[in-house]
């Protein structure tokens, strides 16, 4: 074999190597802001996930309020948002363009000046959540049992246990969603809605990823095979097309169209399972997938109509 094709061999073993590594576990983000920043009263809590994992969150309410919205993360990031302005957290979007700070906090006083409750938490192994599971990256099927404990947190309020939920639920938060509807329905009974930022399939990530590396689209199956040696699963494993299959409360799906770090067919394959009432809104505009992340809180009437509509 020549010098420079066996080079080039070399490099495309190393890449796939760095980049399983990279998938296995994710590094936690500090939590750079807090509510009181934006003048808004708030609680630290802390509850267990299904299988115990204590969780840590924000609990902020709204006076008066009669709804309930919890809102969870993607992932690298934390209840607070992710600090892609700074190393080494910028290296993690950098190449697909998502380079700036995404900070959640506006969120949080757009939902609470809207009249609603609103819990946030970090999920299990970012933010200041319990490590679980040995730090392995899931795709949201760990994290379901986190969505099911700030279910459970919500109904163990006595100020709470009786008002409608709506779930916000971000990219592997989504995923995580998804998952514990498929899993545990009997946990969802007091949920009205559920608004599902970019939920995505780890697959179609990884392949974007190749590209970019400039790695032949055939060397997937070599990089699953080496993510599953760390995490025990395949691609399709982490993917929640089926659980889309599950889900029995509206839901509202919004995604950056062209996201570099994707493509529209995914999110549009979960959509089209849902069997629910359902609507889906491209963001339009834009390649970077961190916009989708901050779209609520540059333009909130879509989601908030939603919410709205579905916990009146």
């Amino acid at each position: 074999m020549p010098a420079q094709e066996t080079a080039t061999q070399d490099r495309i073993e190393q890449t796939l190597r760095h980049m399983a590594d990279g998938f296995a576990r994710s590094i936690r983000s500090p939590i750079l802001h807090t509510p009181a920043e934006y003048g808004l009263a708030y609680e630290d809590v802390t509850f267990p996930a299904l299988d115990g994992v204590p969780l840590e969150g924000w609990f902020i309410p709204a006076p008066g309020a009669d709804r309930v919205v919890i809102v969870n993360h993607p992932r690298w990031f934390s209840r607070a948002g992710l600090p892609s302005h700074l190393e080494p957290w910028r290296s993690i979007g950098a190449p697909a363009g998502n380079d700036f700070e995404v900070d959640f906090l506006p969120d949080y006083r757009i939902l609470h000046d809207a009249g609603y409750h609103v819990l946030t938490y970090d999920l299990r192994n970012f933010g200041h959540s319990g490590a679980a599971n040995g730090g392995v990256t899931s795709g949201g099927r760990f994290e379901a049992r986190d969505v099911v404990g700030s279910l459970r947190y919500v109904r163990g309020r006595t100020e709470l246990r009786a008002l409608p939920v709506g779930l916000f639920s971000r990219c592997l938060g989504c995923n995580a969603t998804l998952f514990a509807m498929s899993w545990y329905p009997e946990e969802f009974g007091d949920v009205r809605c559920l608004v599902g930022c970019q939920p995505l399939s780890v697959r179609f990530v990884l392949e974007r990823g190749l590209e970019r590396a400039g790695v032949p689209a055939g060397r997937i199956d070599d990089l699953e095979e080496l993510i599953r040696r760390h995490t025990s699963f395949r691609l399709d494993d982490m993917s929640p097309l089926g659980a889309a299959g599950d889900v029995t409360v509206p839901a509202f799906l919004y995604q950056v169209r062209d996201d570099a770090m994707t493509r529209p067919e995914d999110v549009q394959s979960v959509y089209d399972a849902i069997p629910a009432e359902k609507d889906l809104y491209w963001i339009e505009g834009t390649t970077r997938r961190w916009d989708g992340y901050t779209y609520f809180q540059r333009d909130p009437g879509r989601v908030l109509g939603w919410l709205d509509r579905h916990l009146r």
